[in-house]
């Protein structure tokens, strides 16, 4: 009997001791993430974004390739840095290309670099930027937009750890930590056959969803009045602030471009307000999109009316849509195909 009850103590006592170990580590990840966050602006305190942010600090004590999925303007940038900050290759460079600005030949030559002589034009020799990251990350956004051959490419990359420059024969080491991004969903490129199923899964060994602003709404309120802060301190002028019913408007507001929507209205508003006040009507936001359909509580559906409104209200202006939208060229352009929209392009 006394076995029994000493066993039982023992587990008691293991059991306990399991629960504090728990909540130390909880301390000390809430602490890191924290420090990480004022650092590296990774602003917000949502549960939502708090996760993303648990799960970047996790991945960044390794080496490990990870994928951030989310869509575009949500800040899949500032987690990639966030994780880079925490990592122990924060001493090196972190150095970010984007995949769908740049044309396939440009593409491979500035993912690889190249060597003297290798096409005309070329008079000497270039280092990519895989060499440029070296001791760092090389953080890929927009990879769902890399053309096939340098999908290909890129493959030997994160199989063998080495790349050969454009025109080069000789091997060269890359000590890089891959990061990429996507505003697409994976799978179903794969699915379509726009992406490798063999780089797909190199890519994503860990991956992580960066939610839309939408679905972290306790967070815009600080967002914003971070960015009104960083915006006085970079312009050197008084400090503006949101009146109620300007607080309101953001809070109720979808951003379909999300944080790069947010700071984009925001920026627009320090400039016209008056008194050192913005006003719900200097932030120039759409009025919410009512669904007249069934089918309309589907973003991608509201996403679409969305584009398609902003395109009739500027004429098919590509540059000011975009503006409007909070959004870059390229990624209107991606998503007026997405959309089967290309005739708003002409």
């Amino acid at each position: 009997m006394s076995t029994v009850l000493s066993m039982g103590n023992r587990s008691d006592r293991a059991v306990a001791y399991a629960h504090v170990e728990r909540h130390a580590r909880e301390r000390e990840l809430d602490s890191l993430i924290d420090h990480v966050s004022f650092t590296n602006r990774a602003v917000g305190g949502s549960p939502a974004w708090r996760d993303v942010l648990k799960k970047a600090i996790q991945v960044a004590a390794t080496d490990t390739t990870t994928c951030l999925q989310g869509e575009s303007g949500t800040g899949k940038e500032v987690v990639a840095r966030f994780i880079h900050r925490a990592s122990p290759r924060s001493r090196g460079p972190f150095v970010a290309i984007n995949c769908a600005a740049l044309p396939e030949p440009l593409l491979e030559s500035e993912l690889f670099g190249f060597e003297r002589g290798a096409f005309t034009g070329a008079q000497q020799t270039k280092p990519g930027q895989i060499d440029l990251a070296a001791g760092g990350v090389l953080f890929l956004d927009e990879v769902s937009e890399m053309t096939p051959a340098a999908q290909a490419k890129f493959l030997r990359v994160l199989q063998e750890r080495e790349f050969r420059r454009l025109g080069g024969r000789q091997a060269i080491r890359a000590n890089v930590r891959v990061i990429a991004a996507t505003n697409r969903d994976l799978h179903q490129a794969v699915a379509q056959g726009q992406f490798r199923l063999d780089l797909y899964y190199r890519l994503n060994v860990f991956d992580i969803r960066i939610p839309p602003l939408r679905e972290r709404r306790e967070d815009i309120v600080v967002l914003a009045e971070s960015f009104l802060q960083e915006r006085a301190r970079s312009t050197g002028l008084a400090r503006v602030e949101l009146t109620a019913a300007a607080t309101d408007t953001l809070i109720r507001h979808e951003w379909l471009g999300n944080v790069r929507e947010l700071h984009n209205a925001l920026e627009r508003a320090t400039i016209v307000c008056e008194d050192g006040l913005i006003r719900a009507e200097d932030l120039s936001l759409p009025a919410p999109i009512v669904p007249d359909t069934v089918d309309s509580t589907d973003l991608n559906v509201v996403e679409r009316r969305t584009i398609e409104r902003a395109m009739r209200d500027v004429n098919g202006n590509i540059s000011r849509a975009a503006r409007q939208l909070g959004i870059s060229r390229t990624q209107l352009y991606s998503r007026l195909r997405k959309h089967g929209l290309e005739r708003a392009m002409t």
